[in-house]
């Protein structure tokens, strides 16, 4: 059995990586060949030429793009060169930077390590954003202690905001709207922002019915909506397809003298017509949403191509596309793994192939996350034997895909039904996987492997995927049933032989 053959080779040894080698021909049954202590290593920083100026701190920092990688060390290795310099604003800029990217566990080393180090003096500001990170990473019970140690003088507006942001994210009503009144009681609400918070509460929840009485209350307090505020409102009556009422929203919007209705609140209103099959009203609102956007913003071009996309215009898709080449400075990954993300749903898989090419050439920061847009989309579509290509072409100029990207390609073997080869790419998953980097094996996946090997693979085969499989799961009952009943049949077939 070829799966049997390849649990074999695997062996019991942890440091492992499967690497097809180039030429190295793959057939449907095949597993890729493995070379023992072959550690994964974070890309090497380019050299400078001599007489160039060395790299500032953000640009030192931004090729690091692994979610994963620690950035203090690379900031203290940046700080201990001749004429560099920490300035406490670039590192704020770098923490805001961070969160804006959501790379909260980085944002909050470098927090965490500023003010350990007193790089920079927390105010309430400060402490609300650590806040902030720390529920994030660390849940809403950590970011209390942090808030309940801070002193009185710190415990402003800011804090208690980040806390009840805390709160919201994770649906705790009773918790959010207890402090909220807290805040109403101190005074602390006197800006959009915490009813803001209340009104995105309900809509996770699913309640939108709920938030045009928080905005109501809003206004009855003389507190002025601002966008966010009356564009929650409008998702509200849109998501229930009460059209009537989302347009009468926006023309208020519209009519409030202090509100410059902005592009977003346009793509909104277009995503909820979209979602009705609204097409025309669609079309005419996105039109709206493009003539308010800032030209060199490019997450405004990522959000209007998305939404073409699901209208299926690929004309308009492409042209948005060359403009935001054209005006925007920069072009990062998430611009590439949206346009990718669309032209695969439009099936315009040719093009999708050719413009992930075209980022491997444009220098950014090689993350996987870009490759695993096409992953995925060729395992929504069938196309396995794409994916592994893929994968096998990554190989081939030595880069070693993540757990992420095998376990797309198990995951489609899997919906198919061909559980040998779920478990040789889930096996390959498990053999590069590294705690906290965005992946852990689906249940139902390592169930229907588990049952396979019980039923047909021998007890070492079982044994080193369970070893591999420990590192990520805790061992459990599925583990050593599976190990017990591929013990039994090696024991039946001694005693059949005999």
């Amino acid at each position: 059995m070829a799966a049997a053959a390849a649990g074999r080779r695997l062996g019991r040894s942890r440091p492992l990586l499967l690497l097809r080698l180039p030429g190295h021909a793959r057939s449907h049954g095949s597993t890729p060949v493995l070379l023992r202590a072959v550690a994964a290593s974070p890309s090497s920083p380019r050299s400078h030429s001599a007489g160039r100026r060395p790299p500032g701190l953000q640009s030192t920092l931004w090729p690091l793009g692994h979610p994963g990688t620690l950035l203090v060390p690379e900031i203290e290795r940046w700080a201990a060169k001749p004429g560099n310099r920490l300035r406490p604003v670039e590192l704020e800029r770098i923490v805001k930077e961070l969160r804006k990217r959501r790379r909260h566990r980085q944002a909050l080393e470098v927090s965490e390590w500023m003010n350990a180090k007193g790089h920079v003096k927390f105010l309430p500001k400060d402490h609300a954003v650590h806040l902030d990170l720390i529920g994030e990473i660390h849940g809403s019970s950590a970011a209390e202690t942090y808030f309940n140690n801070l002193s009185d003088k710190d415990k402003t507006e800011k804090p208690y905001g980040a806390l009840l942001n805390c709160y919201t994210r994770e649906l705790l009503v009773d918790k959010a709207l207890a402090h909220f009144q807290k805040m109403k009681e101190l005074g602390f609400v006197f800006s959009p922002l915490p009813y803001n918070n209340i009104m995105g509460l309900y809509t996770n929840l699913g309640q939108h019915e709920k938030v045009p009485s928080v905005i109501a209350e809003m206004k009855s307090n003389s507190i002025i909506p601002d966008n966010f505020s009356y564009r929650i409102c409008i998702n509200s009556y849109g998501t229930r397809a009460d059209f009537f009422g989302m347009e009468n929203t926006l023309e208020e919007m519209e009519c409030e003298p202090q509100i410059v209705v902005d592009w977003n609140t346009y793509a909104v209103v277009a995503s909820n017509y979209i979602k009705g099959n609204q097409r025309e009203k669609a079309f005419s609102a996105l039109k709206k949403a493009e003539a308010k956007i800032n030209t060199k913003d490019s997450d405004s071009y990522n959000h209007l191509i998305s939404l073409y996309g699901h209208l299926g215009d690929k004309s308009e898709v492409n042209r948005l596309w060359a403009l935001q080449m054209s005006n925007c400075n920069r072009h990062i990954n998430k611009d590439y793994t949206t346009m990718l993300s669309v032209l695969m749903k439009i099936d315009e898989i040719g093009e999708a192939e050719e413009l992930l090419k075209e980022w491997e050439s444009s220098g950014n920061a090689f993350d996987f996350q870009v490759p695993n847009v096409l992953l995925t989309g060729y395992r929504q579509k069938g196309l396995l034997d794409k994916a592994e290509t893929l994968l096998d072409d990554f190989l081939k100029r030595g880069k070693m895909p993540p757990s992420t990207s095998w376990a797309i390609v198990a995951a489609g073997y899997a919906e198919k039904g061909d559980v040998v080869k779920a478990y040789e790419l889930t096996k390959n998953a498990l053999c590069v996987y590294a705690p906290n980097t965005g992946w852990n094996p689906r249940s139902e996946i390592i169930e229907m492997i588990l049952k396979y090997l019980g039923d047909e693979g021998d007890p070492e085969e079982v044994e080193t995927f369970i070893d591999l499989l420990k590192a990520a799961v805790p061992m459990n009952s599925a583990m050593t049933d599976a190990l017990s009943r591929a013990r039994m049949r090696e024991e039946k077939n001694v005693k059949d032989a005999v």
